[in-house]
């Protein structure tokens, strides 16, 4: 199943995507939010253009595993792109997603402004894995 992997955030939106088989990850790229209708206009196509059968959003809880302002404005965004689309829509936790990101870029070698805007992509790709994994197991 081809699924995309959402890092919501207030400025930037990071997707990432897996092959057909579920198997290997990759970044697909990160958007800049400008209007909300423009957000959903791109999400919309790309769901179309790349065969999306499942989104996953990340779902960011505090580290207790509580709600805060930013998971009430993830679980809004993905109601949102549910009445866009027949697509199912699943809320995966992120806890800790941006550092094992940041980590993965570390390594990677990523410095600068390529890191910046690779950040959101890749915690994209850490919120589809564990999905897909959680999936399996």
């Amino acid at each position: 199943m081809r699924a995309l992997g959402i890092d919501f955030g207030l400025k930037r939106v990071g997707l990432a995507v897996c092959d057909p088989a579920g198997v290997l990850v990759s970044p697909l790229r990160t958007i800049e939010r400008t209007t909300r209708n423009a957000l959903f206009d791109e999400l919309t196509e790309i769901i179309q253009d790349e065969s999306i059968e499942a989104v996953v959003v990340g779902l960011p809880l505090s580290l207790a595993g509580e709600d805060t302002l930013t998971t009430r404005q993830a679980r809004n965004f993905a109601e949102s792109l549910k009445r866009r689309t027949d697509v199912p829509i699943h809320l995966m936790d992120e806890r800790l997603s941006s550092a094992e990101a940041e980590e993965e870029l570390n390594a990677a070698g990523l410095r600068g402004k390529k890191r910046k805007m690779a950040l959101d992509s890749q915690a994209a790709v850490i919120i589809l894995r564990s999905w897909l994994q959680r999936g399996r197991s």
